[in-house]
């Protein structure tokens, strides 16, 4: 076999498995919101912004969502971002608990850990800038009083 045909039945494998993926069914819900955080608008619109899609059960869902593979990841991350820290099941957590999460989340985005890279790439205007850490960094010490 030449090398061309090798390429040939190569790719037609591949779109053959791209296009079965996409049956592979995949969860895209949002659960009703039971208790959503009560905190000041500004702080609201930067978490909306910046968090939401995976702490949450106000997840904005993309087209790309709905392309698998990108959308087993997508799931999968709000999943697991739900589990960690949930703003629509806030009520669910102590007031111990809320402030542990909030002290948590200040870390993580000092450390550059959240939002991660690749969705701040992907959402124009989710980057966390010095001005809205600020922001939530004086939400979060009025908190601990």
């Amino acid at each position: 076999m030449r090398k061309r045909d090798i390429a040939k039945w190569a790719l037609a494998v591949l779109v053959v498995v791209f296009v079965g993926i996409q049956f592979i069914p995949v969860n895209r819900i949002n659960p009703p919101v039971e208790s959503d955080m009560q905190c000041p608008v500004g702080v609201k619109e930067v978490l909306k912004i910046s968090c939401y899609d995976c702490h949450s059960h106000e997840t904005i869902w993309p087209w790309y969502s709905k392309v698998a593979p990108v959308s087993w990841l997508i799931a999968s991350d709000a999943k697991k971002g739900r589990r960690k820290l949930n703003f629509s099941a806030w009520n669910r957590y102590s007031k111990e608990k809320q402030s542990v999460l909030i002290s948590d989340m200040i870390d993580q985005i000092r450390e550059g850990e959240m939002p991660p890279t690749p969705y701040t790439w992907m959402h124009a205007g989710s980057d966390l800038t010095p001005e809205k850490l600020k922001i939530l960094e004086t939400w979060a010490a009025q908190n601990k009083k």
